[in-house]
């Protein structure tokens, strides 16, 4: 079973908070055990045990506020079910982008995985696509972290958001609501981005 934040008040609990703070605040190479050391009020030594160094508290922090990013895109989604499948990725983005604006969290969740480590955010996202896609989750991942950096940056969140409602994703078909055959029309660009049956076609 996943470990969730431990007891806010134990030392653990306090390096895991300032390591929020610190983390979701200022680059990773910024911050110093140091730092979150004196700001959770214990020792190198305590920090070292729990969590075996900065990466591991890092890991450890990232880990709990994506489950949480997902839980809260997961839900708008669910909301929305009988919606629009645009609106509804447009609406859990938007949610999503809500949770790490008010949370501080702006930095953490705006730096990719790590190497090796799955992209969660992505898969959620191309699982909402219809029909799903991975390669759009991923492109989708990308722009709605780009979007809290860019908030990070010093960009105005309101602007930001305007312009990440303002992305849609649909699924383009064949007239007769079929998909076409080999000697039919290839794939061809048009206003809104390149064209394929039964792939999704995203634009801004």
């Amino acid at each position: 079973m996943r470990e969730w934040i431990p007891i806010s008040t134990s030392p653990k609990g306090r390096l895991v908070l300032e390591a929020a703070r610190a983390f979701g605040t200022r680059p990773y190479d910024e911050v110093t055990v140091t730092d979150l050391s004196r700001a959770a009020e214990v020792t190198t030594g305590a920090l070292y045990h729990h969590f075996e160094g900065k990466q591991g508290l890092y890991g450890f922090v990232r880990a709990d506020i994506e489950r949480r990013l997902l839980d809260r895109i997961e839900g708008a989604a669910a909301a929305m079910a009988d919606d629009d499948p645009s609106a509804r990725l447009s609406a859990a983005m938007t949610v999503g982008f809500e949770y790490a604006v008010r949370g501080g969290f702006l930095r953490l969740l705006a730096d990719p995985p790590r190497t090796g480590d799955t992209d969660e955010l992505a898969e959620a996202l191309g699982g909402l696509c219809v029909p799903a896609s991975a390669q759009l989750g991923v492109i989708l991942a990308a722009a709605w972290r780009a979007a809290v950096g860019a908030v990070a940056g010093g960009t105005d969140a309101d602007a930001v958001r305007e312009a990440l409602e303002r992305l849609h994703v649909t699924c383009a078909s064949a007239d007769d609501g079929h998909p076409i055959g080999a000697d039919e029309e290839s794939p061809r660009p048009t206003a809104r981005g390149f064209q394929d049956v039964g792939e999704p076609t995203w634009w801004i």
